[in-house]
């Protein structure tokens, strides 16, 4: 059986082969995009995870090869799904019982309780860099501040929050826990306390990030190219995956993260897997999650960075300029996905006001 991997990226990599028995795929429906849309509460408690304590690995295999192949998208809800917007999964698709978590039984003490539900997969990052051809001292941006003075006008290249879930939850998540770091950052660039009339210190530097012009993109890549290709002549900074370091062995770019940005070099998010309700192959769904919850199954996604939630698996390669993968980056709370949704059409026109 071979898990085929698509992801909405078309930079981005398959996922890899799960076992050796090749056979016809076979799809069932997509789950739409919700970015910049109001959601509601979930209206009931999300399901309880099946931990399926009894079960066996040879005896799925063996239920798996009688089912056909898996066929596994990133955001898309095909057998299983990787999800980034976690907001939509707890929010949207548990609630109404279009997705189903599956904890394998042989890896459950392996897994932190915290992460059973929905199922943490990984954790991966988006993180300021620049070209170190045209910075050789090192990044020209120390603090997160630096990025709305008028020096950096037009020079942020990143994402549109509007069209990038996890950047919108980015925003939603400083707002409910970010704002001590980034008042003490202000008092540390300024030298003196931030004065907002604004809701608090996140929505002061969305604000002014906004207002200082960002080139918007649609897709990573065109942010790595605009930033760190060797024919790049102007210094910006970009806001991008991490994946896209793999530019500099690939395309030979010069890219490396703002080590030492305070208070954050960018900022990690969790990536879920979940199995489809009305999957036709629902044991090789099954096999696919046990896969990406090892070693060998996590490697193809996190393989230029990232952190697997099996905690028996080595941190695997980051980034040049980012050595601490824990300490320097801000960490999406779990505990507020929910909170994630229903605030992102708040922050979305917040920043589409400011944008002008």
């Amino acid at each position: 059986m071979i898990a085929r991997g698509k992801r909405s990226d078309a930079g981005m990599r398959r996922t890899g082969k799960i076992i050796s028995v090749a056979l016809p795929a076979t799809a069932v429906a997509c789950a739409p995009s919700t970015a910049g849309r109001p959601a509601a509460a979930p209206a009931t408690a999300l399901p309880s995870a099946s931990l399926d304590a009894n079960s066996d690995l040879q005896a799925l295999i063996a239920a798996a090869e009688k089912e056909g192949s898996v066929l596994v998208y990133d955001n898309v809800t095909i057998d299983a799904a990787m999800y980034e917007d976690g907001g939509v999964l707890v929010g949207q698709l548990m609630p109404r019982g279009v997705t189903r978590t599956w904890v394998p039984a042989d890896l459950t003490e392996q897994i932190p309780a915290e992460n059973h539900n929905p199922l943490l997969a990984l954790s991966k990052a988006t993180i300021f860099a620049c070209n170190t051809e045209l910075s050789p001292g090192g990044c020209p941006v120390k603090n997160v501040w630096d990025l709305t003075e008028p020096a950096w006008a037009g020079k942020l290249v990143m994402q549109d929050p509007l069209g990038k879930p996890t950047v919108l939850s980015f925003f939603t998540q400083l707002d409910a826990h970010g704002n001590a770091g980034l008042e003490q950052a202000y008092r540390a660039r300024y030298g003196k306390a931030l004065k907002t009339e604004d809701k608090n210190a996140a929505h002061e530097w969305i604000k002014r990030i906004s207002l200082n012009k960002p080139v918007l993109t649609g897709s990573d890549e065109d942010i790595s190219a605009a930033v760190g290709a060797p024919d790049a002549t102007d210094r910006k900074i970009a806001f991008m995956s991490i994946s896209k370091f793999r530019n500099n062995e690939d395309k030979g770019y010069h890219q490396a993260a703002c080590e030492g940005m305070t208070p954050f070099a960018g900022f990690s998010y969790p990536k879920y897997v979940a199995i489809a309700a009305k999957s036709k192959h629902p044991n090789a769904a099954k096999l696919y999650v046990h896969f990406i919850m090892t070693e060998e199954g996590v490697k193809h996604e996190i393989g230029e960075g990232g952190v697997s939630a099996n905690s028996t698996v080595k941190p695997l390669v980051t980034p040049p300029g980012l050595p601490d993968w824990q300490g320097r980056l801000f960490h999406t709370d779990p505990k507020g996905l929910l909170g994630d949704l229903q605030n992102r059409q708040a922050l979305s026109d917040f920043w589409r006001v400011n944008r002008g």
